[in-house]
């Protein structure tokens, strides 16, 4: 394989140019969904970070998880707006394998990540009273190392060995970004390892992390049927259904698109199914997981508050046949 020269040293990103749709509007439609994500995920680390009341673990976790769906939709989207309004649609070999690399370590982090918030939120609700003593600070911010390193570790070596792939041409791939399967097909070389290699790592990290989830939500569901209370049980509920829905689009997704040993589905569809987890659910997430939240209404108003209310105001005072004077009072005194 090291014998073989690189003759491609650049892939053309084909996106969506295959299709009737006009790429100025696809254009605005994706940069419109992106910078509103980004905006709903960058308050929720703004708060966070500013407000006091939200040093909490589940805060912690939201906040990560509003990190990670940036870093992952940053990775994919803007290349693919600049891609929408230029003629010559490229990206180089390095590129591309750092792409790739980025987007699916992010998003392997994240489905850890949902793991880690699932299980919090089971001992928040099955486990009151031994909550605080068990989801410590130290340990939340343990859980969200281990994700991070995790994520990036886990799939550091399908990136190296698909790194080192020969590409011959053609060098066209069928795709808004550069995910593995269409980027599999370009290299010059049996990729049947690579595959079973990716296969069994999605296998693995998508079904694990799902079955953790899975079974927390379970027992939450179990407890909140317990709750006397009708008024409880439905508001518990509408925070779990949504938890739930963007849990199931995610997941979803990603194993009809990586955990299948055989992949009859077309790349067509494939393009069509990678917008749910790389727009649609960063989307949704900061408007579910957190700005539906009464104590993040709050310390968004808190916040509101303290930014608009001036710290140092002017006090202009004019004498009577002299100059005028400008008084400076801290905090309105």
């Amino acid at each position: 394989m090291r014998n073989q020269t690189r003759i491609v040293t650049e892939f053309i990103l084909l996106g969506f140019s295959d299709t009737k749709v006009d790429e100025p509007v696809l254009f605005t439609l994706f940069f419109i969904t992106y910078t509103v994500a980004m905006v709903g995920n960058f308050i929720i680390i703004t708060l966070v970070c500013c407000e006091n009341s939200l040093h909490s673990p589940m805060y912690m976790f939201i906040a990560n998880l509003s990190i990670l769906e940036a870093l992952y939709t940053t990775t994919v989207i803007p290349k693919m707006l600049v891609n929408f309004m230029s003629q010559r649609k490229s990206i180089s070999i390095h590129s591309c394998i750092l792409q790739t690399y980025i987007f699916f370590s992010a998003g392997s982090s994240e489905f850890f990540l949902l793991a880690v918030m699932s299980f919090d939120r089971y001992l928040a609700i099955c486990n009151p009273l031994r909550y605080a003593a068990i989801m410590t600070m130290r340990l939340c911010l343990q859980l969200i190392a281990a994700s991070w390193m995790w994520g990036f570790f886990a799939v550091l070596p399908p990136t190296i060995l698909i790194g080192q792939l020969p590409f011959c041409g053609p060098n066209v791939i069928k795709h808004f970004f550069c995910d593995v399967d269409p980027l599999l097909k370009l290299a010059c070389f049996d990729v049947k390892k690579i595959e079973i290699i990716n296969f069994v790592s999605a296998a693995l990290l998508l079904l694990g992390s799902l079955l953790v989830t899975s079974l927390s939500y379970i027992f939450i569901i179990g407890t909140v049927l317990r709750i006397p209370a009708a008024k409880g049980r439905q508001k518990a509920f509408s925070t779990c259904t949504s938890h739930l829905f963007v849990v199931t689009l995610y997941y979803g997704s990603c194993i009809f698109m990586y955990v299948q040993p055989q992949k009859n589905h077309s790349l067509d569809l494939n393009k069509v199914v990678s917008i749910l987890n790389i727009v649609v659910t960063p989307l949704l997430n900061p408007f579910i997981y957190s700005l539906r939240n009464k104590k993040v209404k709050e310390a968004l108003k808190h916040l509101a508050r303290r930014k608009t209310s001036p710290l140092i105001k002017l006090r202009f005072l004019k004498q009577e046949n002299g100059p005028m004077h400008c008084v400076v009072l801290n905090n309105g005194s």
